[in-house]
């Protein structure tokens, strides 16, 4: 039983819904003991950064929303299982009534490739900022003043900002995490 081809497919499911849908799918396969079926259920996830009362949080949250991956043989029952979960649309790539269509080896390790990298550089934070663009501070002593940004150092995730305050400019140095772009 245990050479059975597995193929990696898309289930569609409510956005937002992606992790019930997992659990359910899990509780599903070892109630019904299709293990040997199915081998795993992925949600690709991406780990996010935000502000809040003043301190950095780690947030993660669906890379690709509403689309949970699995790895499974749908032999039998599985697939009318995999449907019948709650929140599950159905299988990415079906024509209506038609087979599910598995995804092409590239697609599944470009997902998980980028599954993995995003994990591994979690402190990676990408914030393009551009000289002389207008900021606002969200944190730290000079909250809610607005400023020009005069310098960028990449490599300790700074920024220099000219601030105006009472009336004479003032040159701050802010990490990335302490402002936000102006709209």
């Amino acid at each position: 039983m245990g050479d059975i081809k597995k193929r990696w497919y898309v289930v569609r499911a409510v956005s937002g819904k992606e992790k019930k849908v997992k659990e359910y799918l899990d509780l599903e396969i070892s109630r019904l003991k299709l293990d040997d079926f199915v081998s795993q259920v992925l949600i690709p996830t991406e780990k996010v950064f935000q502000i809040r009362n003043g301190k950095k949080v780690s947030k993660e949250r669906a890379y690709l929303p509403g689309y949970v991956l699995i790895e499974a043989t749908l032999a039998g029952e599985v697939t009318h299982v995999i449907k019948s979960i709650p929140n599950v649309i159905g299988f990415l790539g079906t024509e209506k009534g038609g087979e599910p269509v598995p995804m092409r080896l590239s697609e599944v390790n470009r997902i998980l490739g980028k599954v993995d990298e995003l994990s591994e550089t979690e402190e990676e934070m990408k914030i393009p900022f551009v000289i002389g663009e207008s900021v606002k501070v969200i944190d730290g002593p000079f909250n809610n003043f607005s400023g020009v940004i005069d310098e960028i150092n990449e490599e300790k995730k700074k920024l220099k900002v000219m601030v105006k305050i009472f009336g004479r400019k003032n040159l701050l140095e802010l990490s990335y995490m302490q402002v936000e772009k102006e709209v």
